[in-house]
């Protein structure tokens, strides 16, 4: 019953700091610079994981600035908001995330760029759009497996984004992400979102859980320069998954 009523007291306060941030966005974003708003994105993210009851541990060195593509596995619905906190990179999502109320206008605030991904063509159009946003200085990140995982493997990564990198001469940063208790280190499935698992259910289960940890570790920049995409992508999976097991 404990656990509920502060689960409850959380949502409460989660969905008022969401609503807080669509403020911002509407109504604050557009006398703002772009490393202003980059600025405000991390801090929400850092009060938003605050309030959810998740401390962040950051392993390795975020990247300072872009242009880079940042790559790292998918397991939550948590996963943006814990990198953000981390470092504002301007994500590649699914398109139907714009129509989400509230949701959707944090999303395009904070810079993403939408995929139609029933659609095998748009990947064209967002890889030119990735890779202009690149030549231009900025931070990308994707989720190459194109959906989320149990978080006990990855799988296998999806090729045809790492294309921006190479086109625009941008690096490629690997990074690992993983929810463990904080009591004890081991890897939580609370916040996981996978297969039949609903938004609400994971939402809900994530408030009720002991205090977690969300820690995200960073590799080194790897040059594009050579690279064929489909090889890469293999070598980047040995990569991040390398970095899943040093983040323990």
């Amino acid at each position: 019953m404990l656990h509920s009523l502060k689960a409850g007291w959380r949502l409460l306060h989660a969905a008022s700091h969401a609503l807080s941030g669509w403020w911002t966005i509407r109504f604050a974003f557009p006398n703002l610079s772009p490393d202003e708003r980059s600025a405000r994105v991390q801090a929400w993210s850092q009060r938003m994981l605050q309030i959810m009851g998740v401390t962040l541990r950051v392993q390795g060195e975020p990247p300072a600035h872009g242009p880079a593509l940042l790559i790292c596995n998918h397991l939550s619905w948590l996963d943006i908001t814990a990198i953000h906190a981390a470092r504002h990179v301007r994500f590649v999502s699914k398109s139907d995330v714009k129509q989400w109320p509230v949701i959707g206008t944090l999303s395009t605030g904070a810079g993403t760029l939408y995929i139609e991904r029933e659609r095998r063509r748009d990947a064209m159009r967002v890889v030119h759009h990735m890779t202009e946003a690149l030549r231009g200085g900025d931070l990308i990140g994707v989720f190459p497996e194109g959906t989320t995982s149990d978080g006990r493997g990855l799988l296998p990564f999806h090729a045809n984004l790492l294309q921006a990198a190479i086109s625009s001469g941008a690096p490629v940063i690997p990074a690992a992400l993983r929810f463990a208790d904080a009591a004890t280190g081991e890897t939580s499935q609370a916040p996981r979102y996978i297969d039949d698992d609903s938004l609400l259910a994971s939402v809900w289960n994530t408030l009720r859980a002991p205090p977690l940890l969300a820690i995200v570790r960073f590799g080194e920049a790897q040059p594009s320069y050579s690279r064929e995409r489909r090889s890469w992508a293999h070598s980047l999976h040995e990569d991040v998954q390398q970095l899943r097991r040093d983040s323990h």
